[in-house]
């Protein structure tokens, strides 16, 4: 092998290698740009699950309270104890009763 052949053949393998480094560079980047975005992601979610579990807490308060009203309501309601509740018609003054104010 001649000197210029060796010395053609060293460049190539410089270059190669300059070639293989900066796509090695390209690469190691990308995968750290993509963790940093499913990290994001992650954090995103676990805030709205932290969000959608104190809505769940919330309504759930909200309807044991209801039922509480319900319950207190049935007790007292005129429509539920009126013999005559088969009728489809209920009586505009006993629904009346029945009504929020």
């Amino acid at each position: 092998i001649s000197v210029f052949q060796s010395h053609e053949e060293d460049d190539r393998k410089v270059r190669r290698r300059e070639k293989n480094r900066v796509a090695a560079q390209r690469s190691r980047k990308k995968q750290t740009q993509k963790a940093d975005k499913l990290h994001e992601e992650y954090e995103s979610l676990e805030q709205e699950n932290t969000s959608l579990k104190r809505e769940i807490g919330k309504l759930t308060d909200e309807m044991k309270h209801l039922s509480e009203v319900l319950k207190d309501h049935e007790k007292i309601c005129p429509l539920l104890h009126c013999t005559m509740n088969f009728v489809t018609v209920p009586r505009p003054d006993a629904l009346a009763t029945c009504l929020p104010r």
